[in-house]
């Protein structure tokens, strides 16, 4: 009989645990305290739809203490089975309500299931945040590099959370004004003398455009001087203008070289074509006397005219070793 007791009052205990469960009796009584208008019956769905009613609960008593009539029961359970932050989307209402943003819970809860923590997009529209920048490297049109670090101060902008640009794109938009800006610049020096040119020259453009920020200031943190981009640039033309000149020197010089062995190909041709002929004199002498053309006169003749014309040629040739002449 004991045993069976126990048994009883063990499933009693567990039916009942099942029915608190369900059926969240105290967390009604303490949504009726506090103002929120809900009943048993929707509590106990909320458990059937896999809604935490603790949750809503206590989203719907912050939004009933801070006057935020927009935020209902469907909403908040339809934001939460999307997958939406219903914490945060009521956290930042109750924000933005305070410092008077203008913030639909609509427009909050699309901020959140894009992706962007809306409570903390409330916090930066209240308390702005400022960005810094990597060292951005520019050349001057005199030829001096110069590397800035800027500090941005941006606010966000509740109606362009969905579908603006983030932080990256305010970090490159930045960066390529400040690059603009120096390389506009006639002198490096000029830049260093008034800095404040640079961020007043980036504000100007606009570059909060399609983000979900606004930039308040662009305030230049610090301008180191970099590397003589424009010597060295000279510098390496002036070396490639000399390989280029080199290459075509040792062009020329291959063609000289090779024209020159050319002349002494054809000199050397030309006289063996010389020997040659001379080698065939004396066979058409010898045929010339055979033949009767040629007599013994005729050919002593020729021999004083050689002779004659060997003597002229060494006595017009100048000797090396000849004395000079006194004056």
């Amino acid at each position: 009989m004991i045993g069976i007791e126990l048994i009883g009052l063990a499933v009693l205990g567990i039916l009942i645990l099942l029915f608190f469960y369900y059926v969240p009796f105290l967390l009604w009584i303490s949504a009726k305290v506090s103002g929120v208008n809900i009943s048993l019956i929707q509590l106990f769905l909320m458990r059937i739809r896999k809604v935490p009613p603790h949750t809503i609960v206590a989203c719907m008593i912050e939004a009933h203490k801070a006057d935020i009539q927009e935020v209902q029961r469907d909403g908040l359970e339809a934001h939460y089975l999307a997958g939406g932050h219903i914490e945060r989307v009521v956290h930042a209402l109750v924000s933005a309500s305070k410092a008077n943003i203008d913030l639909t819970f609509k427009m909050a809860t699309a901020i959140d299931l894009a992706g962007r923590d809306v409570f903390q997009a409330v916090q930066m529209s209240v308390n702005p945040k400022v960005i810094d920048t990597p060292p951005v490297a520019a050349v001057a049109k005199d030829g001096i590099q110069l590397i800035a670090k800027a500090r941005v101060t941006v606010r966000a902008n509740i109606k362009q959370l969905v579908g603006g640009a983030g932080e990256e794109t305010i970090l490159a938009r930045v960066g390529e004004g400040i690059v603009s800006s120096i390389g506009s610049s006639v002198s490096h020096k000029s830049v260093l003398e008034n800095p404040d040119s640079i961020s007043k020259l980036v504000l100007k453009k606009g570059l909060d455009a399609g983000t979900a920020f606004e930039i308040l200031s662009i305030d230049i943190a610090d301008i180191d001087i970099g590397k003589n981009i424009g010597a060295q640039l000279q510098m390496d033309q002036a070396e490639a203008d000399k390989n280029i000149a080199q290459a075509k020197a040792e062009e020329r010089r291959a063609m000289a070289v090779s024209l020159e062995q050319e002349m002494k190909a054809k000199s050397q041709e030309m006289r063996a074509k010389v020997i040659e002929a001379e080698a065939e004199v004396p066979k058409a002498m010898a045929e010339a006397f055979r033949s009767g053309n040629l007599g013994i006169m005729d050919y002593y003749k020729m021999k004083n005219i050689e002779a004659d014309t060997s003597m002229r040629d060494s006595i017009a040739k100048p000797t090396s070793g000849s004395p000079k002449k006194e004056k």
